[in-house]
């Protein structure tokens, strides 16, 4: 990664932050994206005391031409982009009866779903030009469906899907698509869950289930390794790869240990 132009959606906090500092110490050019910047500006300073050159572009992925100025304002002022690092995300917690707000379901698609679609159209020629990388933090719930996380999971299963699609599009380009997929992280993401209201402030109850919470480094140092090696997708943990192998074989024993994992929490 090093000398490599490297930008980073949702950087301002959790994976995004943690990510583009692991950068920085590489020697990457980091272009740091969110709409907290006073958030950003902290987040910089760790980049450049850890010796990467860093720049702040505040951006609303879920805003078309807020991508396309932050896609923009990096090739000018590096020249192009050798990475793109879709992480901008929101989260949301309750069950499908409970909801009464479903623009909810709207809001969840723009930011991590759309918001990826718009950031990664707009940098496609650079990283074309540059035979670069795309990376989609997605989550497991992209992969298998989880109770009481119906519009975050519906996000995710359409950013996972969008992302396949368009690997094989890029073949033959020397542009690869890697697609993280993440467990239980901690994050300040979980803390703003969106709930069945529309609302903020429905903090997700993983820790009392006794869930293994990985904290937000380590998530970003498994990722970097994976874009290191320009993998095509990296999923978190042992445990949920052999669940994802199972569900091929035993779909209805997934959705019951799914369902069994969730059961006491509250909706």
């Amino acid at each position: 990664m090093k000398d490599k132009t490297v930008v980073v959606t949702g950087a301002s906090s959790g994976i995004g932050e943690e990510l583009a500092v692991l950068l920085a110490e590489k020697g990457a050019r980091v272009v740091l994206a969110a709409r907290d910047e006073v958030a950003l500006a902290r987040v910089k300073q760790r980049c450049e005391k850890a010796g990467g050159q860093a720049l702040i572009v505040p951006t609303d992925v879920s805003d078309p031409e807020s991508c396309r100025r932050l896609m923009a304002r990096a090739v000018e002022a590096f020249g192009g982009i050798d990475v793109l690092v879709n992480n901008a995300g929101l989260t949301m917690r309750g069950r499908f009866e409970e909801v009464t707000d479903l623009s909810v379901f709207e809001r969840l698609l723009r930011v991590n779903y759309l918001g990826a679609v718009y950031c990664t159209h707009h940098a496609l020629a650079s990283l074309k030009a540059r035979r670069g990388l795309v990376v989609a933090v997605s989550s497991l719930t992209g992969k298998s469906g989880v109770p009481g996380r119906t519009g975050y999971a519906g996000s995710k299963h359409a950013m996972q899907g969008f992302f396949d699609s368009l690997r094989i599009e890029l073949l033959g380009t020397g542009v690869d698509v890697l697609v993280a997929s993440p467990g239980f992280v901690a994050t300040p993401i979980r803390a703003r869950a969106l709930g069945p209201d529309g609302k903020t402030g429905h903090p997700d109850v993983a820790e009392e289930k006794g869930a293994r919470i990985m904290d937000a480094r380590t998530c970003a140092r498994f990722i970097l390794r994976a874009m290191e090696r320009r993998d095509r997708e990296w999923v978190m943990m042992p445990a949920p790869r052999v669940m994802l192998a199972l569900k091929a074989l035993a779909p209805g024993l997934i959705d019951r240990l799914a369902a069994w994992k969730i059961k006491n929490a509250p909706p």
